[in-house]
């Protein structure tokens, strides 16, 4: 099993092993898996936070994209008889199918270099989520739960939290990582909405409107939304066309693309 820790940390998968028991330790007192829980792990690395998660939870599925890593995961924890580990990207993983009717428990380090991509491809399976806990760039986490009118506000912000609810836990120093990241982590949770705050009519359209938005954020809506809405009458929108994208709420970005989607049915 030494070279099981002589596994060399990969630039491509934006690999960063955490070494630091006590906020491994942490980390799993946050997630407080139970017996019952159907834990999903992304992304285990050499497997020192899924060496506590089985001690709660033995029936953990692990999704691992490396192969050089499966073989001593496999090794490592063949005393777990309900342990599997998938040999997948987590990009392409259906967690729908595989959650079937029981919800999801999420964790994982994600990789910095996909985490808002795999962000927005776990929000198509909220539905089958009961939680997700992540450890993230701390740039990432703060813009997760940025509040309208602070400089980290924008679509990833509106967007998470339309589908969720976001705590922000603790930050992770870069020293707790083999190799040391060059920017700080935190540990966020996010637990989808069983009923939504506020609901857009047409899901998409909302995205589209938060997309365009925010891409030109230093323009009032009344000229950043022209591309979407050449002809839009910027005086009966529900919102002050003055306005610039980072000043609003998610739940007046939700009656933006309300009165657009009625718009559209016309």
């Amino acid at each position: 099993m030494d070279n099981f820790f002589q596994h060399r940390a990969r630039k491509r998968f934006g690999q960063n092993f955490l070494v630091d028991e006590n906020i491994i330790e942490k980390i799993v007192r946050a997630v407080a898996p139970r017996e019952s829980d159907r834990l999903v792990e992304i992304g285990p690395g050499q497997g020192a936070i899924t060496q506590l998660l089985l001690a709660r939870c033995p029936s953990l599925t692990a999704i691992e994209l490396d192969r050089d890593l499966i073989p001593p995961l496999k090794f490592k924890f063949r005393n777990y008889e309900q342990f599997q580990i998938i040999e997948q990207d987590a990009l392409k993983f259906d967690f729908g199918e595989f959650a079937g009717d029981n919800k999801l428990r999420i964790v994982g380090n994600l990789p910095y270099n996909i985490s808002t991509p795999l962000l927005f491809h776990l929000l198509g399976f909220r539905g089958a989520i009961q939680d997700m806990h992540f450890m993230l760039q701390k740039e990432v986490v703060d813009r997760l739960g940025a509040t309208p009118g602070s400089k980290a506000y924008g679509r990833l912000s509106v967007m998470v939290q339309y589908f969720c609810r976001v705590q922000g836990l603790f930050p992770v120093p870069p020293q707790s990582f083999r190799p040391a990241p060059k920017v700080d982590s935190a540990i966020v949770r996010l637990t989808p909405h069983t009923t939504q705050p506020h609901t857009a009519r047409d899901e998409k359209l909302l995205e589209r409107i938060v997309n365009i938005a925010f891409q030109q954020r230093r323009k009032t809506l009344r000229n950043g939304l022209k591309p979407l809405y050449p002809d839009l009458d910027a005086n009966q929108l529900p919102i002050d066309a003055g306005r610039r994208p980072e000043t609003l709420s998610v739940q007046e970005f939700v009656q933006l693309a309300n009165y657009c989607a009625e718009l559209d049915s016309k």
